[in-house]
């Protein structure tokens, strides 16, 4: 049989143009739509020019499968063996030898060995393929690959290819890179829409279109669903409705064993003599992969897509439109050989709602792994780094505030022997560390299980007792993770009632084996306590940020570290401690979800992390800062007792807080001295300015009240406090004569009384005074250095107002007579002279002897 080649691929046309820009030195930026042949055509052109000189060829993916794939593919255009010029190294699983020299593997595996050999020595290229699904790991690469080639390997040769992406802006990242654009070969796709039925399920919207899309052509067909479990309702639904009685319906996703997936992508079922298949599968066969014989697409237009939590740190797999770039990826699938048809399960209208391209991972995902991997690498400072596109400052803080809790890295982003031995396993950095514990603790088979059933999908779910022991078992502990392990252990041992589905639980078997594989064994492991009480002690390790306490005793709901409000899962086992572990979180909601907890003793805290403070507050009810001895671990609090609370600069802030909130009752601004001072300082302030004297403005009296709150804790005491000699301690000896000289406070008159003289912000100074007091006085009184006259309140023997007058002069000249001749009549004992000027003042008022 003739060995297939590469030669009608749309993509070898640009060829010249690559080889002639690698040879060069500079770097390569591709651009070519699906079905051009970027991931099986360029590789084996640079292998056969050596482009990598003696080093190795890396072809990155950004899945397992497309990986294997794109691996088999390439070794048959070689002619060689998978395993010999050509392999593949994904998570767990590697097919290559001392002779390999093309390799395919996935993004996480060229940053584990980015981490075990910084430089790439052996290497001599790097093909970054499906650039434009923007994965975190697959940005981290390029930014690590070009930071190696800028500094210590300008040989270095990258190529970055995308099927959708505009290439400018990733060539002007790199700087010396060359755009180059395939047109491709793809065929017309006839892309149909429809209006499901409203709330329809996914699986009934796909079993509706499908008697229609198998008319269409007589090629395969390929649906795209969210997840597994759609995956599994359809086809049982297609089933049900004998759909495929001309078809075999296969499954395609991730966690599919290599040798499913293979069929997969084999032009015939195994051991079938149907042809043509319904594939139904995730994203994974959205990109890299070729299905041979696909003429028929139908697109759900869903994905879960994980998204992050920054409030608590969690991330979640969230069910998500796909944007119009991910929709026109699906469809030409469809034009891959021939002519096809993509119906899509929504409306033509709202198809120009969906965002034009994904959102890059990096600016919603957690960033602990890609932090870790940085520090390991040497980099300290993540926000240096050549990030194409800059990371969410509060992403970052809160990734390293969590290598920090569970001592991966020190306070200037070092990382540590812990950080290195977490960064040395191919695990989020929560699961290394929950592993290098439990091997200290002589716990790994256990823990990988444990590891395990939290990476992978849950053989639990659907099961009406999941995350309790099954009804053989008789083991009912403190955390729903050492449950699930048992009930693991059982499955491995034969039981396959211990859980609902055995497919999951025989992938989670795997992945534990793999984990338990690469986990170092510990010589000095430690030892003490029953299995599970180790096992809850490694998760401690790992979830640090994830301690809660219960509201109150028995209680299901309570919080967590960083202030969140949980709520255990009405099946946990969880039920009783004070203090409990947030393992599987579901943080929608107010109050978040949790599925899977383990209670903990607060002897097992570390005690780097717990604190003990005394700590202020303001407390309504008593109107009063008091204080509590609190102890918290990060920032939750365990435990509290009164103390005495003394003044202090904190608690004069919550006072002062406090008061100003109900200044109006603290303030004693009726308080008739007070009141009075003030309106003096105020009136003196903006008539004299030339005194300078500090202001008694709003803010003023908020500087005494601060200067009040430094020696008291309550309102009450606020309230009795010296108000007037703190207001007027802001003032000097001269400062306070100047007051008394140009505002005083009375004023003496020709009788000899001293009348009181009023101030008041909207108004001019008065004086009351009886007319008789006056007598002899000509000239109305004056202050402020002789620039304002008194008004003045001229009052009859019965302190009744008769006239008020500026001009007292005017007063006696014009109005006196009318006045007098009334007073006269009313008051016939009381001196009324003809003269009042002249007249001599009387406080008693009559006529003299």
């Amino acid at each position: 049989m003739n060995r297939p080649t590469t030669d009608d691929l749309p993509v070898m046309q640009c060829v010249p143009e690559i080889l002639a820009a690698l040879q060069a030195g500079k770097s390569v930026v591709l651009k070519a739509p699906p079905g051009a042949g970027k991931t099986t055509g360029i590789p084996p052109v640079l292998l056969n020019h050596a482009i990598a000189g003696e080093g190795k060829i890396l072809l990155i993916q950004p899945r397992r499968l497309a990986a294997r794939s794109a691996a088999a593919r390439l070794a048959s255009l070689v002619g060689t063996k998978l395993g010999d010029d050509v392999g593949y190294h994904v998570r767990f699983d590697k097919k290559v030898s001392h002779q390999t020299r093309l390799i395919a593997m996935t993004t996480g595996m060229l940053l584990r060995r980015l981490h075990d050999d910084p430089l790439l020595e052996d290497v001599g290229c790097v093909l970054l393929d499906e650039f434009h699904e923007r994965s975190l790991e697959v940005d981290l690469a390029l930014g690590m690959l070009q930071r190696i080639r800028t500094t210590l390997r300008p040989e270095l040769r990258l190529m970055v290819m995308s099927a959708t992406l505009d290439p400018q802006p990733i060539a002007d990242f790199l700087g010396d890179a060359v755009s180059v654009v395939s047109e491709g070969r793809t065929y017309p796709v006839d892309v149909r829409y429809s209006q499901p039925p409203a709330k329809a399920r996914v699986s009934d919207q796909v079993a509706g279109v499908l008697p229609d899309a198998l008319k269409s052509s007589r090629g395969h067909l390929l649906v795209f669903l969210p997840g597994v479990g759609e995956i599994r309702s359809t086809a049982r639904l297609i089933g049900q409705r004998r759909l495929d009685r001309d078809a075999t319906v296969m499954e395609l996703y991730g966690d599919l064993s290599p040798a499913d997936q293979d069929a997969v992508l084999r032009d015939r079922p195994d051991g079938g003599a149907v042809e043509r298949k319904i594939i139904l599968a995730t994203n994974v066969a959205e990109t890299s992969i070729t299905i041979p014989g696909v003429t028929t697409v139908v697109d759900s237009g869903l994905a879960r897509v994980m998204r992050f939590d920054r409030q608590v740190g969690l991330p979640k797999l969230m069910l998500e439109p796909i944007s119009q770039a991910s929709a026109d990826q699906r469809s030409g699938r469809a034009g891959r050989t021939q002519p096809g048809v993509c119906i899509r399960l929504w409306p033509a209208a709202a198809n120009v709602a969906r965002r034009a391209a994904d959102t890059p991972e990096i600016s919603r995902g957690d960033l602990s792994g890609a932090m870790l991997t940085l520090a390991a690498w040497g980099e300290r400072d993540v926000l240096a780094f050549p990030w194409i596109t800059p990371p969410p400052i509060e992403s970052v803080e809160l990734a390293r505030r969590y290598l920090q809790r569970v001592g991966a890295v020190d306070d200037d982003g070092k990382v540590t022997s812990m950080g290195n031995q977490m960064a040395a396993l191919p695990l989020h950095p929560r699961l290394s560390r929950f592993m290098i514990e439990a091997a200290e603790l002589s716990e790994v088979d256990d823990a990988a299980i444990a590891a395990a059933l939290l990476t992978e999908r849950d053989p639990f779910r659907g099961s009406s007792t999941a995350g309790m022991p099954s009804s053989g078992g008789s083991l009912v502990t403190a955390c729903d993770v050492t449950d699930r392990v048992e009930r693991m252990k059982q499955f491995r041992d034969g039981d396959a009632s211990a859980v609902a589905n055995v497919a999951a639980a025989k992938q989670v078997l795997r992945v534990a084996d793999q984990i338990r594989r690469v986990t170092p064994v510990r010589s000095g492991a430690k030892h003490g306590g029953a299995p599970e009480t180790r096992l809850q002690r490694s998760l401690l390790a790992a979830y640090p940020d994830r301690v809660a306490r219960r509201r109150k005793a028995g209680d299901p709901s309570g919080v967590m570290v960083g202030g969140r409000g949980v709520k255990l899962d009405r099946g946990s086992s969880c039920r009783s401690g004070e203090l409990f572990l947030c393992i599987d979180v579901d943080a929608n909601g107010t109050e978040a979800t949790v599925r899977a907890a383990s209670t903990i003793d607060e002897s097992w805290l570390d005690d780097e992390l717990i604190r003990e403070i005394d700590e202020p507050f303001y407390y309504p009810s008593m109107k009063s800062v008091v204080a509590r001895r609190r102890r918290y671990f990060d920032d939750l609090l365990l435990a509290e007792s009164p103390i005495p609370c003394q003044p202090n600069a904190e608690t004069a802030q919550i006072l002062m807080r406090h008061a100003l909130a109900d200044l109006e009752s603290v303030f004693p601004r009726k308080d008739k001295a007070v009141g009075a001072f003030i309106d003096r300082v105020r009136f003196l302030t903006a008539q004299m300015p030339e005194l300078e004297l500090p202001a008694l403005d709003d803010e003023g009296v908020q500087e005494v009240l601060q200067q009040l709150c430094q020696t008291r804790t309550s309102i009450a005491q606020l309230q009795s406090a010296p108000w007037l000699d703190h207001l007027k301690g802001r003032y000097d000896w001269s400062q306070l004569q100047l007051i008394d000289q140009h505002a005083p406070t009375k004023l003496k008159v020709p009788s000899g009384n001293s009348m009181v003289i009023h101030y008041a912000a909207d108004r001019s100074p008065w004086m009351e005074v009886r007319i008789q007091e006056l007598f002899g006085c000509a000239e109305t009184p004056r202050i402020a250095g002789g620039r304002v006259l008194l008004q003045l309140h001229l009052l009859g023997p019965n302190y009744r107002p008769q006239q008020i007058t500026e001009d007292l002069q005017n007063f006696w000249r014009e109005t006196y007579q009318h006045v007098r001749k009334e007073l006269r009549r009313r008051y016939p004992k009381h001196h009324w002279p003809e003269d009042p000027t002249t007249a001599t003042a009387t406080t008693r008022g009559l006529k003299p002897k």
